[in-house]
């Protein structure tokens, strides 16, 4: 039984990649990292013992109404002793029960750390596109930010400009005609992005089918693909502003999600009682 300051392994699977996720860090030494350099989705590492360097993060964390959860390798001395250092300065920390291993035995979903890591310059990673997305164009920043980096910018500019901001700005360039994040194939960007970062789980897989009919206008690959890019259509009617539709879509995609990874086996039908007529 976890101790009122740890979350089980089971706890924290089902809150990755909602918006209820809480903020991750991992806190292994080098030496543990390095033998298994992996890392749980949306975590970020730091050092045990410069907590003080958080400062601005925890901060952020504590005004989104965030929890953290901190994990070593085993969820002992240093995960709880960073848990109760954070605690004393009345942030809401919680350790993860059995730590890296314990997650990691249970096959659970590790992004490779030499992916992400070059990612970032100031603690953010910034990617950019298109301007006017759709559905690709959303659904790729949906899937880092639930999955890779809460934080992530997204810059949207006209298609003409986007290797250069990319160049100038330190910034990811994705879903445009030779970059690295782009359509392969049949595939696209979000596929790229989902075998890249290593999330091939059952209920992404299934997402990214409707994300790739609705996006290549093959509705014959899943019947939400339809759904889907009416709802997107949509959304870029009612929105001038590229960020503000992301933020607007960013539900749309936790639904889907949802849908994927728990209700795949509901139905709905308004059966009425003809009892007594």
């Amino acid at each position: 039984m976890p101790s009122p300051t740890e979350i089980t392994v089971s706890q924290l699977s089902r809150l990755v990649g909602t918006p209820s996720a809480p903020v991750i860090i991992d806190v292994r030494i080098d030496d543990d990292f390095n033998l298994d350099p992996e890392i749980i989705p949306t975590s970020f590492r730091h050092p045990f013992d410069q907590l003080e360097q958080l400062g601005s993060r925890l901060e952020v964390a504590q005004n989104k109404g965030k929890p953290i959860v901190v994990y070593c390798q085993k969820g002992k001395k240093i995960s709880q002793g960073v848990v109760s250092l954070l605690r004393t300065r009345g942030i809401n920390a919680e350790s993860l029960e059995g730590g890296h291993f314990a997650w990691r035995d249970q096959g659970l979903t590790l992004v490779p750390a030499a992916k992400t890591i070059p990612l970032f310059q100031d603690g953010r990673s910034t990617w950019v596109t298109r301007h006017r997305p759709k559905i690709d164009r959303i659904a790729c920043p949906w899937l880092i930010r639930r999955f890779i980096d809460p934080d992530a910018r997204f810059l949207f500019v006209a298609p003409s400009e986007v290797e250069a901001v990319a160049e100038k700005f330190h910034a990811i360039a994705f879903d445009m005609e030779n970059v690295f994040y782009t359509h392969r194939g049949d595939n696209c960007t979000f596929d790229t992005m989902i075998e890249e970062f290593n999330l091939a789980t059952t209920p992404l897989l299934q997402l990214a089918t409707i994300v790739r009919g609705a996006d290549t206008n093959r509705h014959e690959l899943a019947p939400q693909s339809a759904g889907l890019l009416a709802a997107s259509l949509g959304y870029s009617r009612m929105h001038r502003d590229d960020l503000e539709q992301l933020e607007a879509c960013l539900s749309l995609y936790d639904a889907f999600y949802r849908w994927c990874r728990d209700a795949t086996d509901e139905q709905h039908d308004w059966p009425l009682s003809t009892s007594g007529r």
